[in-house]
């Protein structure tokens, strides 16, 4: 096992990642709705982000993952990705024949009640690349959430925090443009992003150790 970024205030590459799922069907099923974009914000806190919307789902899922095996290793900051994103990925990746860097291994630490996203058992640790991953949405709703009692939704945050996240009918996603889509993805990875720089000193602690081998998913799990 390898280890990851040492925990300290001082940040790695921090690079936020969003997707957006095919809602004409049913988008919270990685079995049934296909990955329809995915954003990646720069590292370096700036405004920058690589958005994947290719058509054909596997191409889409190939690019991503060239795309973060050429970034300089850094933590991957998701918002519920740990019991969303990533495993929607993952499964899709699966379904379609592509074989990505990302490694999922389940955490029982977490046991918040939700239900778990079909095909998994519930909450995941993360690692793709060089890249450790650290869900920022369980770091807010640690303490921010229960202290403002509010839901730690990301939008919801980001505006208590000032940012200015673009928001559309989340039920209707597969009928936005394709300019739309990407402001909509690429504005949730940036604020993603900046909500865990904002608490790097805290939010370092709840990094997800890295694993050195990749496994892959079980069979099972896909049924």
């Amino acid at each position: 096992m390898e280890k990851g970024h040492p925990r300290s205030s001082s940040s790695p590459p921090l690079y936020g990642l969003d997707i957006e799922t095919d809602t004409a069907v049913d988008g919270l099923d990685p079995l049934v709705g296909r990955v329809l974009a995915v954003a990646v914000s720069a590292g370096d806190g700036g405004s920058g982000v690589a958005l994947f919307d290719h058509a054909d789902e596997p191409e889409l899922l190939r690019q991503l993952d060239r795309h973060l095996a050429t970034l300089s290793p850094g933590v991957i900051i998701t918002w519920n990705g740990a019991r969303f994103d990533l495993p929607y990925l993952a499964t899709r990746a699966s379904l379609t024949g592509v074989e990505l860097g990302l490694h999922l291994w389940p955490d029982p630490t977490c046991r918040d009640g939700r239900e778990a996203l079909p095909g998994h058992t519930g909450t995941s640790r993360a690692s793709w690349f060089g890249h450790d991953h650290l869900d920022a949405y369980r770091v807010y709703r640690a303490d921010v959430g229960p202290a403002l009692r509010i839901g730690c939704s990301l939008k919801t945050v980001a505006r208590l925090a000032g940012l200015a996240p673009v928001e559309v009918d989340a039920s209707r996603v597969h009928d936005l443009s394709a300019a739309q889509m990407a402001a909509y993805v690429g504005s949730d990875a940036r604020c993603t992003a900046e909500l865990a720089r904002r608490r790097w000193p805290t939010a370092c602690l709840s990094i997800d150790r890295r694993v050195a081998v990749a496994e892959p998913i079980p069979e099972e799990t896909l049924r």
